[in-house]
């Protein structure tokens, strides 16, 4: 059962759309060069497989917090520290967090966007192809970077970089300046092992490891800051709920000790209730950007 489960949410996926034509290659190759020569099957099929494989798009489940910044690509997790910003990537002036994801050739190589936001800049630059685990991968290979408006005063903008590695020789993105992407949404594909960078304000605290393996469109790689008008909406909403949920029923004449069981419970409950007004508030200044 287990064995079922697996080939079925691994192999019976959908497949992106680049990978057809490669897929038939495959098996057209396989099929003429095996009438010839038979025993070519055997390494024509699993290849066919792979390829297959490679090229699949599993369904996921991403995140509905808007402050949380989801992975772009399945692999594994390179760095999460501080670095300094390629030159191609045109964001404000500061200090900057790369999270680095390398994807190997069995990974999933279909890219999603890290949040929900609008594409602000797009810039592709031509380079070399060497291994994308290296660290001058990011200003050494071939890349497409992006900028993403994220709706967020406190982190306007973030960049998501697409790098080419020892293998992969094309680089796919499907958007451009002016497109808006949902969170988790299928934006790119590279092409037989990469890697693909996020740029964050380094006060943006990573959620990840170097090392950890994540999955795109469901790992959350950090979240970031609330935005001052979120911030405001939710202090407000909170303090309503507060004062709202005050002891109105206790009388004055009431010893001191009921008084503050009172006062203690009904707190207790007007912070939940805050906490729950609040966040709904802070969504809605979210959605308005």
């Amino acid at each position: 059962m287990n064995i079922y489960r697996a080939i079925k949410e691994e192999m019976l996926v959908p497949i992106h759309r680049a990978g057809w034509p490669f897929i038939a290659l495959f098996a057209a190759i396989t099929v003429v060069i095996g009438l010839a020569f038979e025993p070519f099957f055997w390494l024509g099929v699993p290849a066919t497989v792979w390829c297959v494989y490679f090229f699949r798009n599993p369904l996921r489940v991403t995140p509905l917090d808007p402050l949380a910044v989801i992975a772009p690509a399945d692999g594994r997790v390179l760095s999460v520290g501080e670095a300094e910003l390629p030159p191609e990537l045109n964001l404000p002036q500061g200090r900057w967090r790369c999270i680095s994801i390398f994807m190997n050739v069995f990974d999933v190589h279909v890219n999603r966007s890290p949040i929900a936001a609008e594409v602000a800049d797009s810039h592709y630059v031509k380079g070399a192809f060497v291994n994308a685990s290296l660290d001058k991968a990011n200003v050494d290979n071939e890349r497409l970077a992006l900028v993403l408006n994220t709706n967020n005063s406190s982190v306007p903008q973030i960049g998501c970089v697409q790098i080419a590695g020892l293998v992969a020789r094309r680089i796919l993105c499907d958007v451009d300046i002016g497109d808006k992407l949902g969170a988790g949404q299928v934006y790119g594909l590279i092409r037989f092992g990469s890697r693909v960078d996020v740029w964050l304000p380094l006060s943006a605290e990573p959620l990840v490891l170097a090392g950890q393996r994540t999955l795109a469109g469901e790992t959350v790689l950090a979240k970031l800051p609330k935005s001052q008008a979120v911030k405001q909406v939710a202090a407000q909403a909170e303090k309503s709920a507060v004062k709202s949920s005050a002891p109105k029923s206790v009388p004055k004449s009431a010893p001191k000790s009921v008084k503050e069981t009172a006062k203690k419970v009904t707190k207790k409950a007007a912070k939940k209730a805050a906490k729950k007004t609040a966040k709904k508030a802070a969504k809605k200044v979210m959605s308005k950007g």
